[in-house]
Parts: structure tokens; C-alpha cells; sequence
């Protein structure tokens, strides 16, 4: 059992993103875990977790999904209101986009919860989204899979959700390309394709952002500098203030048009630099998994 009291962790998100996955990362760090409760259940799971028994766990972890009661579904923040306040509860919300859960499904030929014989996969997909939405929107941490291989999602949940203890925020640098679309889990996105491109440098090209000669290219334009400054004033600004406010999880994305250079150079340079003020504080290149 964590330090600091009853842990609940609750998995939510459409299926094919990744619950079960997240699930048995969960069971194997030590959690007592349970897929796919009945929502009105809730109240005497965490009533029991509380006894003597369930001590030797680090918490309970369950799975909700869109199989649940509409009801209970709409009902969901007030189920959450039930509980008692001493109880240490996140969320983690998992989606991808449609197209690549259409693809899951269609590679792993599973059938889909909500589809049927009127009910197409597009359709289904679509109206595990609505029925999901309310707690979408409770979600300490969201996360889109879209990109991501199962090893790195179980790395990130160990990372991320389980690297933070009460009253810290975990940080999340990423990187990303314009054209392969903004991460749906960004907080805070910051455009830099206003930066000189390595991309029509010919000996630039095959590099990344993490290269000595891509860095030193950048890092002669002036505007890197003022850039950079100016990104580093916010963040100095409003990265305590959101961390006063109790928010457990902040992802910050950098943008350029292929995500191998100038946003590559710009969150790599932030996280040298945050990662002296924050304990946690992680970074991720989208385009260069």
C-alpha cells in the first residue's frame, strides 16, 4: 500500500487504445486490479480495499469502459463525489485515432463492444467516444497511443503515473511533426516553424535536432535565441502556477513542420534546462520513436 493512504487508479479510454495493456503494467508494479466494473459497484470496491487484507497492494487499479450502464456513465462525477476524500484517485483516459483503431481492430480481427449487425466499426467507435466523454473530461492524464508501441505505453504509465507522488507534477516534453498531426494529449503546444529549416540544408537533412551540427546551425540564427527566451518566460511563469493548482500532469508540445529538427533542438534544450527545477520531468520525440 502507497505511503499516503488508499490509491485508486482508474483506466478508462475507447477500445484498441491500450486499457488492458495499461492494466497489467498496473498488476505487475503490485496493484490489485479489476477489468471492466460496474460502475455502481465502485463505492464497496473501494470499501473493501480499505481493509487489512488488500494492505500488501500498492492500490487498486480498475478498468471502466464504455460497457458500463449509460447511466452509471452519466452518473460517473457523482459516483466520484461518493468517495470518501481521504481516497488518492487518478485517472488515466487512453484514446488514438480513429483511423488507428480501425486499423487495430481490423489487424487483430476482434469484434468491436458496440458493434453489431446495424452497428459498423466506424459507427461504434464513434459512440464509444460520446459515451466516454464524461470522463474524458475527469482525466488526470490523458494519453493518445496513436504512436505508441505497447513497450512504450508501459513505459510511460511507469514514468508518468507512477514516477508522481502527492503534490508533484509530472512534465512531459514533446516533440512533434505538423504534418503527422498535433498530439491530442498536448496542454500547451508551441508552434517553432518560424526557425530557419535544417530540412534544406543538404548535410542537415539526414540529422536530428539532437546533432552537434544540426544544434550549432540553430543556435547561430538569432531568432533560436529570442524564441527560446520568450518559451522559457512563459514556462517560468506558469509552470509553478499550474503545479500550486494541484494539476498532477502537464505536457508540452513543440511543433515543426517534420518534427526531426527544429522542435527535436528546442524540447530537447528545455529539458536540459527544466529538468534542474523539476523532479519529474520527462521528454519524448514523437517522430523519432
Amino acid at each position: 500500500m502507497s505511503d499516503h493512504g488508499v490509491q485508486l487508479i482508474i483506466i478508462s479510454g475507447r477500445s484498441g487504445s491500450g486499457k488492458s495493456t495499461a492494466l497489467h503494467q498496473l498488476e505487475d508494479e503490485g496493484y490489485y486490479c479489476i477489468d471492466n466494473l460496474p460502475l455502481a459497484l465502485l463505492p464497496s470496491l473501494v470499501a473493501e480495499a480499505g481493509r487489512e487484507q488488500f494492505h500488501h497492494f500498492q492500490g487498486t487499479a480498475i478498468c471502466i469502459d464504455a460497457r458500463n450502464a449509460r447511466k452509471d456513465l452519466e452518473n460517473f462525477t457523482a459516483i466520484l463525489d461518493s468517495l470518501p476524500d481521504s481516497l488518492d484517485t487518478q485517472i488515466l483516459f487512453l484514446d488514438a485515432q480513429d483511423a488507428t483503431l480501425i486499423k487495430r481492430f481490423s489487424e487483430t480481427r476482434r469484434r468491436h463492444p458496440l458493434s453489431s449487425e446495424v452497428t459498423p466499426l466506424a459507427e461504434a467507435i464513434d459512440k464509444e467516444r460520446q459515451l466516454l466523454e464524461v470522463i474524458a473530461g475527469s482525466a488526470s492524464l490523458a494519453l493518445d497511443t496513436s504512436q505508441m508501441t505497447i513497450y512504450e505505453l508501459r513505459d510511460t504509465i511507469k514514468q508518468r503515473l507512477l514516477g508522481t507522488t502527492t503534490g508533484t507534477m509530472s512534465i512531459l516534453l514533446q516533440s512533434f511533426g505538423f504534418k503527422r498531426g498535433v498530439p491530442v494529449d498536448a496542454d500547451l503546444v508551441f508552434d517553432v516553424r518560424m526557425l530557419p529549416n535544417p530540412h534544406w540544408v543538404k548535410e542537415l537533412r539526414p540529422q536530428s535536432g539532437l546533432e552537434d551540427e544540426v544544434r550549432s546551425f540553430l543556435e547561430s540564427q538569432p531568432m533560436t535565441t529570442e524564441l527560446y527566451r520568450d518559451i522559457c518566460h512563459y514556462l517560468d511563469s506558469w509552470l509553478p502556477r499550474y503545479r500550486d493548482g494541484n494539476r498532477s500532469y502537464m505536457t508540452v508540445a513543440l511543433g515543426c513542420t517534420g518534427g526531426q529538427h527544429r522542435s527535436v533542438y528546442l524540447a530537447d534544450r528545455l529539458f536540459r534546462h527544466y529538468r534542474e527545477q523539476f523532479t519529474n520531468i520527462h521528454i519524448r520525440h514523437r517522430e523519432l520513436q
